[in-house]
């Protein structure tokens, strides 16, 4: 027979048990449905991207390696741009062309960015949750056609071709953003 003191302890043992159990289902309920939410909140903010030509026209710079770290909602480094495939990581590389950028990754979708909507290229410390050594990202600041800029970061395997992209785009266009970081 059970006292009045097991009969409490039980209770509040299970009713404790219930209570963990009912917030890790809430945790990973939110964790399932947090991207699915914000990816419904960009998708008129970010819009279709650019297709990627059938003739680029020439190859100026590169194709040069790396990694594809994700593209975020410009001026911030860290809120993720989450809709379609455009957040996900891979191994990429990027060329230059006459009427634009490539970026092409590897088990993604590619990343065309037109020439005209490039506003800065710079390198830096951190973007969409990666960060870095001092100028370890190059960075491509981007204006979609929806009228959004973002900013899509590459971490290069050779960090020696960082000054050369950043002077090839240097005063193409007066970004209104300030200074290269």
């Amino acid at each position: 027979m059970l006292g009045y003191g097991k009969v409490v302890f039980n209770a509040w043992f299970i009713g404790v048990c219930l209570l963990i159990l009912f917030g890790l289902l809430a945790m990973f309920y939110l964790l399932i449905r947090g991207p699915k939410t914000k990816a419904a909140a960009q998708a008129e903010l970010i819009g279709e991207l650019p297709a990627v030509p059938a003739d680029p026209g020439e190859e100026l710079r590169g194709p040069d390696t790396g990694l594809y770290v994700g593209s975020t909602v410009a001026p911030s480094w860290q809120d993720r741009v989450v809709v379609g495939d455009i957040s996900d990581r891979a191994n990429a590389t990027i060329t230059e062309f006459a009427s634009g950028v490539l970026i092409a990754r590897q088990g993604a979708s590619d990343i065309w960015i037109p020439r005209e909507s490039i506003t800065e290229v710079r390198t830096a410390r951190g973007l969409a949750g990666k960060v870095m050594s001092a100028d370890g990202l190059l960075v491509i600041r981007w204006v979609l056609p929806t009228g959004t800029a973002i900013d899509s970061g590459l971490r290069a395997d050779d960090k020696t071709i960082y000054p050369g992209w950043v002077d090839a785009f240097a005063g193409q266009h007066d970004s209104g953003q300030g200074t290269q970081e």
